[in-house]
């Protein structure tokens, strides 16, 4: 009990004892926690309010910081493939490497560790290269720079491989980890790899015309199948960049790129090289002329198996011009006859004399523009762009029309003296055929085979301007044939209509004088002729492919109309033959295969120039044609009337054809020359590296070519196509070639 009592007592002095703060002080104390509270809630709303009056300048900012760190960019679309019908790669693109540099991270320190410890590594790695001087000038003059004014983008080095790209970000990697173990402040920043498409072309110059180039973006074609399938070709780029999510946190987003589609062209890669081997043969090796060129086409379905001129480019730099082709005075004479002519069309066609050019354009404008027009001539795809007179070569179509509407038949017989005279009451003029004393009388056969003018005279006298003016048409003279390159020329203003085809123009138009084609036009047509009357679209793509490789797209032959019945085809196929066999077109001829064909002479204007372009289209098997070769040769290196002789053209129609045949592994007909064989060039080529094993390389390829030529050329002669050009009637509708020139098959017969 007493225990208790005083336990008690205890706690009753300890609570005394305690200490209860005064009234005044615990006023003081609520008043303060008020202030702290209204503080706190006046700037909380200062704060919400700067916020929601700037929080798109504030995104902005964070937005840009982030991009600026993470690298925004876009990502760039692959640009597609374009092949051979048989997969060899004709032009591609190749993963590369810009070395961009950061002006703006470099220049960020005032101690300028970045600068200095940046522009050190250029020097050391890139020694000589003149962008390291470039690069510290631009660094130099960020430098000075604040804020938004300094760049982030510098382009220091463009297409690098992935191995210099690895090789140069190791150098970095290793420099920094020695600045960093030394405790040096030194920091390489603000290098960084941006991932690029590069343009490649395997062969080079091979097949120029047809597949063109692309631009230094791979956004743009220019010529050819890249620029025609420009927009199948290059993909849809994609694009990597940030954001703040909802809880403002950085993200980041890739849109992923669309690579381009790839073609497949109907090119066989071994025809047009074969092709090229031989206009360039021709230009360097033999006679030479201005311009050569060669399509090859498969005349069932016309697909173009190869096509090629003289006119050559580096499709890697197609801007570089050949000195020996284009020196400076010639560039400086076309600059300034192309700056007169676009002086008069910005001025309303307002004439600037000579003297006064330089007041208006600069010698580097002059230049500029001289090597424009020198581009032009050397990206020009003759072989659909250009057009010209095609002479005889049409006197198949002459004959076809006639024979379609019934205005002779295959025997109607017309005599030949050598000339008709024709007269419009006022005038008289004279048109001769080739052969002087005429080629007596003889059918249609015979006319195709000895290329008599004044038998397409008669005939196409029979058949009426209203008809010879329709089959012109129906065989696509003045008419685009519609293939599927750039630049195909327009020909319906070189073509005379029926109501202005006078009696003299027919006559010479009938034997392929005073009216324009071009060669698409001419092997488009001759193909039809050949295959049984089908005209089908010429064209040089056969499928496009996905990124997958998968067919998304089948060119299938597009069949246009039908030009001349079976008959007539068959008809043609056998004076053509014959004309081979036994006319002029006899060096056309290869041993084991039966082949047809017909040759040209066009006399170029103005006539008094004794100027000549030269062709000769051919095709075989006759039964049952699988190849078309068509070659003209524009003004041979020779001296006027020398120039007139098919056998020029008919000579690399015949090297072409024979390989090409081989190529294909067309059957023959019957025993085949085993001197021109592909396979014992191969086998010669092969023997005489192991005989030549420990020569330069050099020198073997030297003798390599030197025995491939001594076993492919041909030691074959051909007549020369005469004829004597006549009186042109009225003004003629073109303004190029040919009063016709053919020889007989009378091999001892001497132009007079």
């Amino acid at each position: 009990m007493r225990t208790s009592q005083s336990t008690e007592e205890e706690q009753k002095r300890k609570r005394r004892q305690t200490k209860i703060l005064p009234f005044y002080m615990q006023e003081k104390l609520m008043v303060g926690f008020v202030f702290l509270i209204l503080l706190f809630a006046v700037l909380s709303l200062v704060i919400f309010q700067m916020i929601r009056k700037n929080s798109e300048e504030y995104s902005r900012i964070v937005l840009g910081q982030r991009q600026s760190g993470y690298g925004s960019r876009s990502i760039q679309a692959r640009r597609g493939d374009i092949l051979d019908r048989n997969g060899t790669i004709l032009a591609t693109s190749e993963k590369v490497y810009n070395l961009i540099m950061d002006p703006r991270a470099i220049t960020s320190r005032t101690d300028d560790r970045y600068l200095k410890a940046s522009l050190d590594a250029l020097k050391e790695y890139f020694k000589e290269d003149e962008r390291v001087a470039v690069a510290e000038s631009v660094l130099n003059e960020q430098k000075n720079l604040t804020g938004n004014k300094k760049s982030a983008y510098f382009k220091f080095k463009e297409g690098m491989s992935f191995e210099d790209k690895e090789a140069f970000q190791k150098f970095i990697d290793e420099k920094n980890a020695a600045y960093r173990k030394s405790g040096n402040k030194y920091e390489i920043k603000g290098l960084w790899f941006e991932d690029k498409y590069q343009r490649s072309y395997p062969y080079k110059d091979l097949a120029c015309n047809i597949i063109g180039f692309s631009s230094a973006d791979n956004e743009g074609g220019t010529g050819g199948v890249e620029q025609y399938y420009n927009n199948s070709l290059i993909g849809v780029n994609g694009r990597e960049y940030g954001y703040l999510d909802s809880d403002t946190k950085l993200q980041s987003v890739i849109r992923e790129a669309t690579d381009g589609n790839s073609i497949v062209t109907t090119i066989n890669f071994n025809i047009q090289r074969t092709v090229e081997k031989y206009l360039q043969e021709w230009q360097k090796d033999d006679v030479g002329s201005k311009m050569a060129a060669a399509i090859v086409m498969n005349p069932k379905n016309g697909e173009i198996l190869a096509m090629a001129s003289t006119n050559r480019f580096d499709l890697n730099h197609p801007r570089d011009l050949d000195k020996t082709l284009y020196p400076d005075s010639l560039l400086l004479e076309m600059g300034k006859k192309e700056a007169l002519a676009k002086y008069k069309r910005e001025h309303n066609n307002q004439e600037l004399s000579e003297d006064k050019l330089s007041t208006v354009y600069s010698n580097d404008e002059i230049m500029s523009l001289g090597s424009q027009v020198a581009w032009n001539q050397m990206w020009r795809n003759v072989a659909i762009s250009d057009t010209y007179e095609p002479g005889s070569t049409v006197k198949p179509f002459t004959l076809a029309g006639a024979l379609e509407e019934n205005a002779i038949q295959q025997n109607t017989m017309f005599t030949c003296e050598g000339y008709i005279t024709l007269s419009d009451g006022v005038k008289t003029w004279t048109i001769r055929c080739h052969k002087r004393d005429g080629h007596g009388t003889i059918d249609a056969e015979q006319a195709i085979m000895q290329s008599c003018n004044v038998y397409m005279m008669d005939t196409a006298f029979q058949e009426g301007a209203e008809n010879f003016v329709k089959y012109q048409h129906v065989f696509g003279f003045g008419e685009k044939t519609g293939i599927d390159l750039p630049g195909e020329a327009d020909t319906s203003a070189l073509v005379y209509k029926a109501d202005n085809l006078g009696k003299t123009s027919l006559a010479t138009n009938s034997f392929g004088q005073n009216f324009n084609v071009s060669m698409i036009q001419m092997a488009a047509a001759f193909s039809s002729v050949v295959n049984g009357g089908s005209y089908f679209r010429p064209h040089v793509v056969k499928q496009i492919l996905n990124a997958n490789g998968t067919v998304i797209q089948e060119m299938e032959p597009e069949l246009l109309r039908v030009t001349c019945s079976k008959a007539t085809s068959d008809f043609l196929k056998e004076a053509l033959y014959q004309t081979v066999e036994k006319g002029t077109g006899r060096p056309a001829q290869i041993q084991g295969y039966h082949v047809g064909g017909k040759t040209g002479t066009a006399q170029k204007l103005p006539r008094s120039e004794k100027n000549y372009l030269v062709s000769f289209c051919g095709f075989a098997p006759v039964e049952d044609p699988q190849l078309l070769v068509y070659v003209i040769v524009d003004t041979p290196n020779l001296d006027g009337e020398e120039q007139a002789s098919a056998s020029f053209a008919t000579k690399i129609e015949q090297k072409i054809m024979n390989d090409a045949l081989q190529f294909l592994n067309i059957p023959p007909q019957g025993e085949t020359d085993p001197e021109a064989s592909l396979n014992k060039d191969l086998q010669e080529g092969i023997k005489a590296k192991e005989e030549t094993e420990e020569t330069t390389s050099e020198t073997k390829k030297e003798n390599s070519e030197a025995k491939e030529e001594s076993s492919l050329d041909s030691d074959e002669k051909q007549d020369n196509e005469d004829s004597v050009p006549g009186a042109l009637p009225e003004s003629s509708a073109v303004n190029s070639a040919s009063a016709e020139k053919e020889n007989t098959d009378n091999e001892d017969e001497q132009r007079n």
